[in-house]
């Protein structure tokens, strides 16, 4: 079998599990789960077949006429190079873990038939996202998987938060994608062509008209799709969908395709000196503000939420100064251990009864009862405070060393007059956000597993399908690092090994947030003992989903708020001080949208209202008032009285021999 051909079946097997899984989920349950974990498993071994075929030589380009337009064809291409095939692995593997984990979180669900056709299919819309070499049908994809994401998020649609977070999100997206589409005709305009690969032709030979508004306009969706400030409010909010759906979409998929987007269409983004000054501030303000938000969190997913979205601004940072082989580096690393931070939060939730830090910290004993989680999220999380020598250390490495040379002038393939700023601010802010990330991974790790209190409830051992997912990505998490060495040769050549000057800098940093951190829990964990806190709903004999649906349930009745708990014990409040409240809401940027859009828009709609009721309506009820009227009257001179009728013809006869009479005589 070719290598077109094994690359056309990796999107392929997915969707078709997808159709099976919903025309016959409910009438043969036996097949959901076979149908869920096989195709899917196929895939990631198709996408490392192909990876291993492609080897990181020259890129692979096939293509047919998908339809004619009358003007710019449409194409459904194939690409495949270093950045295509690595990637597709990574969404794979994961795709892979999470649908094999799901048949354990969600064993009990009634809605799991249709949960799973809609992994499978949101995992066929990323592989086609990836392999692609068509904008138009990257377009296809990158909506599939946002139809996909708000029914997903909102699977646990008997809660508030799940259905207002997947209409959120969807929403959120969506104002991104309406510029995003601009932004593909325009480019596709200037030129002649929606092929990716003529595409990046034309703007490296110069050839775009419009650079900084196509790239500004592109970016908006990026924006929208890869949760960066200003359109990252919808991320935290979707956690409240199930863990495993966090693992994927908000990991190692739909959040990543931003990026991805931007790491193909980079030459038109280094048109454009405006462009990515832009870029990297939007980088700095997510990175930093969002690390500040995750230390006030007490939601255990909502820290990795945030998390999230401060390592997409890393990436957007390594791509604001040139290097998508940096960028693309830690989308991989981000997300193997992203992945496995999410699915291990879904087994702490279960294990403890909530999602709550607070009331985790006031358990004893957690780490003992679930080892597995214990020892492969303390490996994740040392690879996103990116300490050496895990993934993320190299990966983080990567951009700080690219926003380095960006500053000191040395950096390729961007404007000369971009490169200063750009590199700057993505150095400083990564360097600063390298402190904070630190802070609040020591932070969950200390509240999850190193409790004070009442011991934890025992659910027994996870499930196996659970627990062996951890481990699977454990290895790319601990090892992953060691392909720095290699990875130039599958991306564009320029090394991605750690330099002195940053690792040194940075894991100075990384050390400095975690002993600060520690130095604060110290000091607030006797006061944990003291102020009884927290809503534990444990269900042991129920699926691990249950505890989930409980957990987020009564977060906001028992602590007033989805994100935060009045804990005097919490070492983030006691660091943040009065930022606390601030950070702990996103820095009220919903409220901002609130004054903004959604009281104006609904202003609008109730004015509406008010005209089509009275004013519109009047005139319709008017025009069948007026005949209503005119009948009445008439009605009123149907009396059935014969007289009546005799006089009436005899009065009227002889007002009309008067009148003739009148006329005659010209009176």
């Amino acid at each position: 079998m070719s290598t077109t051909t094994t690359a056309v079946l990796v999107p392929l097997l997915p969707f078709l599990a997808a159709l099976a899984g919903f025309l016959t989920g409910r009438r043969v349950p036996g097949l959901v789960r076979p149908l869920a974990v096989l195709p899917t498993l196929a895939a990631a071994v198709l996408a490392i077949v192909v990876a291993c075929r492609q080897g990181g030589g020259a890129s692979l380009d096939a293509a047919t006429r998908l339809t004619p337009t009358g003007s710019l064809p449409i194409d459904l291409a194939l690409h495949l190079d270093g950045f295509a095939v690595l990637v597709a692995v990574l969404v794979g593997v994961v795709a892979a873990c999470v649908q094999l984990y799901s048949t354990a979180y969600l064993r009990d669900d009634p809605r799991y038939p249709s949960y799973a056709a809609l992994v499978s299919l949101f995992t066929s819309a990323m592989l086609l996202v990836v392999y692609t070499g068509d904008l138009m049908v990257l377009l296809v994809g990158w909506e599939i998987m946002g139809i996909c994401s708000y029914f997903l998020v909102g699977h646990y649609w008997e809660t508030e938060a799940a259905r207002s977070a997947s209409l959120k999100a969807f929403l959120v997206t969506k104002l991104g994608d309406v510029p995003f589409l601009i932004g593909i005709f325009a480019l596709a305009a200037d030129a002649g062509t929606f092929r990716i690969n003529g595409i990046v032709g034309t703007a490296a030979s110069g050839g775009l008209d419009h650079p900084t508004l196509v790239a500004l306009l592109l970016l908006a969706g990026v924006a929208g799709k890869s949760a960066q400030f200003p359109l990252h409010t919808w991320l935290p909010d979707a956690m409240a969908g199930p863990t495993p759906v966090s693992a994927l979409i908000h990991a190692a998929t739909m959040v990543a395709a931003g990026v991805y987007l931007i790491a193909r269409l980079l030459p038109v983004f280094a048109a454009s000196a405006a462009a990515l000054v832009v870029l990297a501030v939007m980088a700095a303000v997510t990175m930093v503000g969002s690390a500040l938000a995750a230390l006030a969190q007490d939601d255990i997913k909502r820290v990795l939420a945030y998390s999230t979205v401060g390592q997409l601004g890393y990436m957007t940072g390594a791509l604001a100064v040139g290097d998508r082989g940096a960028a693309v580096f830690h989308l991989i690393s981000h997300g193997a251990f992203k992945a496995l931070l999410f699915l291990g939060a879904g087994v702490i939730i279960h294990a403890a009864g909530t999602n709550s830090l607070a009331a985790m910290a006031r358990m004893n004993g957690l780490a003992k009862r679930i080892p597995d989680a214990y020892w492969t999220m303390t490996v994740a999380l040392l690879a996103l405070a990116a300490i050496p020598p895990f993934s993320g250390f190299f990966s983080k490495e990567a951009v700080l060393g690219a926003a380095e040379h960006a500053a000191t002038g040395t950096a390729h393939g961007i404007p000369a007059a971009a490169a200063g700023p750009a590199g700057w601010t993505v150095l400083i802010a990564g360097l600063l956000t390298a402190v904070l990330t630190a802070g609040y991974a020591t932070r969950l790790w200390l509240l999850a597993f190193h409790g004070k209190g009442a011991e934890a409830p025992d659910h027994g051992r996870e499930p196996a399908a659970m627990n062996g997912v951890l481990w699977v990505l454990f290895l790319p998490t601990a090892a992953l690092g060691l392909a720095a060495w290699k990875l130039p040769d599958w991306f564009d050549g320029r090394s991605l090994t750690p330099g002195l000057a940053t690792s040194v800098l940075s894991t100075g940093c990384a050390a400095a947030g975690a002993l600060v951190m520690y130095a604060a829990w110290r000091r607030t964990a006797a006061l944990t003992a003291r102020t009884p806190l927290g809503a534990v709903a444990a269900d042991p004999e129920a699926a691990p989903a249950v505890s989930e649906i409980e957990a987020i349930a009564s977060h906001e009745p028992a602590y007033g708020t989805i994100a935060a708990a009045p804990d005097p014990a919490d070492p983030g409040r006691l660091l943040l001080g009065p930022l606390h409240r601030h950070a702990v809401t996103g820095f009220h940027l919903d409220a901002v949208y609130s004054t903004l859009f959604v009281r104006p828009t609904r202003a609008a709609a109730r004015l509406a209202r008010f005209l089509d009721r009275e004013v519109v309506d009047a005139y319709v009820r008017g025009a069948a008032t007026a005949p209503g009227l005119l009948g009445a009257a008439v009605r009123r001179a149907q009396t059935g009285n014969v007289q009546t009728y005799l006089g009436a013809l005899l009065a009227g006869s002889v007002v009309l021999a008067v009148a003739a009479v009148l006329v005659a005589t010209g009176a």
